[in-house]
């Protein structure tokens, strides 16, 4: 009965010290939370170890996370997923849509979320600054070269085609003119004005033939004149000379006809009330978008997440490096509290560390009953 009683006590011994050993192991890691001193004399084994390794595992996860765990090749792969892309359309259309049917205008987005003042006045201001430049810059650049050099090959070549029609046209509409009634009067009064001018022998003109006599033998020879074939070959040479002429001039004579001002407010007012945007801008969404919403949503939104994940994942490791991860990592690891890291760890390991205690209590009586029949046996 002694023998029993003695076995069972070293029995229990070993196990209270197991049990305390390992318990206080694992408290040890995480307490004392500051270094602990008698006087000048420092405790041994404070802080705890990780208190103490606080800087060190900080760092060694910043290095883990970057290396191992958030690699370009991971996040790529992760990316070009199919998951992954299907998880993105479906959230970008969802929104999109939601934003293409809204009351929502891109002004209303623009003074809100960028905090521009009167969107479209400023697309309007910006449009007419940017003629402006545009008008400064082509004379700066050309003001002294011949107007022929400056227009286009094209261009040009197509108004030296131009000229038979122009002349053709301007014959048509004179015998247009001069044969009308209009017309006719009009000759009539030339006629007066150019006999008068000739004094005596006006008069005399205008007493023996009449005025409307000499205007009904001027009208049909002036008509005939027009249709003749040499007349319009004379007015095209006069043309091509003129515009030739013209073509030599440089572009500063044009310039002093224009008034700048008044061009840059007609080209800008033009661009305004025929380009769309313009008025899309103070308008909701759901009345311009309707056209192609569908083409938006169905086609436009998975090039866009394609092109968008192609595009990081081929920069995605300098993303990373600009981003520097393994400091982020670090500093927040460093600013994370030591009784908050117990309380996460105890949290998630309560069980586990439980059974530590327990195995330590039953290594130490085991070690207790091999103890007590070593005693006995010696004994």
């Amino acid at each position: 009965m002694h023998t029993a009683w003695f076995i069972g006590f070293m029995m229990v011994i070993g196990a209270v010290i197991g049990g305390m050993t390992n318990s206080l192991a694992i408290k040890m890691l995480f307490r004392p939370y500051t270094e602990k001193r008698i006087g000048k004399w420092k405790v041994p084994f404070t802080p705890g170890l990780i208190p103490k390794r606080h800087q060190e595992l900080a760092t060694q996860l910043g290095q883990m996370v970057v290396q191992y765990l958030l690699t370009a090749e991971g996040l790529g792969n992760k990316l070009k997923s199919t998951a992954f892309m299907d998880a993105m359309n479906e959230w970008l259309r969802s929104e999109l849509e939601k934003l293409l049917r809204s009351e929502q205008t891109v002004a209303n987005i623009l003074e809100e979320k960028l905090g521009v003042d009167q969107p479209k006045q400023a697309f309007v201001q910006k449009t007419e600054e940017i003629i402006e430049r545009s008008y400064n810059r082509f004379f700066a650049e050309r003001r002294h070269q011949p107007i022929g050099e400056v227009l286009p090959v094209g261009v040009s070549k197509k108004l030296d085609e131009s000229v038979p029609l122009v002349a053709t046209f301007l014959l048509e509409r004179g015998q247009t003119l001069f044969s009308s009634e209009e017309g006719k009067e009009r000759l009539s009064q030339m006629i007066d004005r150019f006999l008068l001018n000739k004094g005596t022998l006006g008069n005399m003109i205008s007493m023996f033939l009449g005025n409307e006599r000499l205007v009904d033998k001027l009208q049909p020879e002036l008509m005939k004149f027009m249709r003749d074939a040499g007349t319009k070959r004379m007015v095209e040479d006069i043309l091509h000379k003129e515009w030739h002429k013209l073509k030599q001039k440089d572009v500063a004579m044009i310039e002093s006809h224009l008034n700048k001002e008044d061009i840059i407010q007609y080209v800008t007012s033009s661009i305004e009330k025929n380009v769309p945007l313009y008025q899309w801008i103070e308008q909701p969404f759901y009345k311009w978008t309707g056209s192609f919403e569908e083409r938006l949503l169905t086609e436009w939104v998975p090039k866009m997440v394609d092109a968008t994940s192609d595009l990081l994942a081929s920069h995605l490791e300098g993303l990373l490096e600009r981003l520097h991860l393994e400091e982020i990592v670090r500093e927040q690891v460093e600013a994370f509290s030591v009784e908050r890291l117990e309380e996460l760890v105890l949290t998630i390991s309560k069980r586990e560390f439980k059974m530590i205690t327990y195995l330590g209590a039953l290594l130490g009586g085991m070690i207790g009953f091999i103890q007590g029949l070593v005693v006995l046996l010696l004994g």
